[in-house]
């Protein structure tokens, strides 16, 4: 155990690949820490931010198994991308829930101390947020909207992306890179505020 906490990200991801349970074992440990604070600094709730983190690590898991991890030197940001993407399909799943008329209820929907994690202003700022990402990627040229929708809402790997759009992946993430520049100077013109609480 103790060579393998010497390695890279990826030499352990390919170790894990190849059947070496503790290679994973080295990666969750070294980032445990920083994958559940990232995500109890937006859920806010500590018995939440547990079970997106487990499920966030089950879908590591599933993905290295499954022989699509591509993202080469970057195991904590494309972990962190999947907490993200668990998060908001959280989010998604409560506002829908809570859309319910609570005349099916005897009791007040309103008061439930499960739904008071996050107010109404929150729920309502976050998804402000992602209504501006989304009207931003419009005015990108039409290259890094069509790598920015395949990555973020296809949830492709660059690999896929650079072999549906038939480009090197460098070229790929390139076109990536410059989306992020633009629509984080975008925000920064249209004093637009990004952060998901």
């Amino acid at each position: 155990m103790k060579t393998l906490e010497l390695l890279t990200d990826d030499k352990l991801v390919c170790l894990y690949e190849q059947g070496t349970n503790a290679a994973f074992e080295v990666l969750l440990t070294r980032y445990r820490a920083r994958v559940y604070s990232y995500i109890f600094q937006i859920v806010r709730d500590r018995e939440l931010a547990e079970d997106i983190f487990q499920d966030t690590f089950i879908k590591a898991i599933v993905t290295i198994q499954q022989g699509r991890y591509f993202e080469n030197g970057k195991f904590l940001g494309w972990v962190n991308r999947i907490a993200h993407n668990l998060i908001i399909d959280h989010f998604r799943k409560e506002k829908n829930e809570n859309t319910i008329s609570a005349d099916a209820y005897d009791y007040d929907i309103v008061n439930n101390a499960k739904l008071t994690d996050l107010s109404i202003e929150d729920i309502l700022s976050n998804e402000q947020v992602l209504n501006d990402v989304v009207r931003m990627v419009e005015y990108l040229p039409q290259v890094q909207q069509e790598v920015v929708r395949m990555r973020f809402f296809e949830e492709l790997s660059f690999k896929e992306i650079a072999e549906k759009t038939n480009v090197s992946i460098n070229t790929a993430l390139g076109r990536m890179r410059y989306a992020l520049l633009n629509m984080r100077k975008m925000a920064v013109e249209k004093d637009v505020y990004l952060e998901i609480k």
